[in-house]
């Protein structure tokens, strides 16, 4: 008896969404990637899907929690590039008050 595999379901937001970031100047795919926990293939099919259906393209079920994770993960990750800043600043001034 095989199991069936159960499979992440994204809302239509959350794939507009990271398809938006991936198209950011200076941002590339697998910061999205990273950020978002998702693969190279999956964003590479949403923006096929985007292209051949435009706005009608991901018509379903998704659900909203993946839009308070997507933010989350958004917002960990400005926390973690402020955080890295601040280290580096206070290693800097260290050095310059010797």
């Amino acid at each position: 008896m095989t199991r069936r595999r159960k499979y992440k379901r994204y809302s239509p937001e959350f794939k507009r969404e990271a398809l938006r970031r991936s198209s950011e100047d200076g941002i590339v795919d697998k910061d999205v990637r990273d950020e978002l926990g998702i693969s190279a293939r999956q964003l590479r099919r949403w923006r096929d899907q985007f292209r051949l259906h435009g706005d009608s393209a991901f018509i379903g079920q998704g659900r909203s929690r993946d839009e308070e994770l997507t933010h989350l993960k958004r917002e960990l990750a400005k926390v973690k590039q402020e955080r890295d800043f601040l280290r580096e600043a206070a290693a800097f001034f260290a050095r310059e008050s010797k």
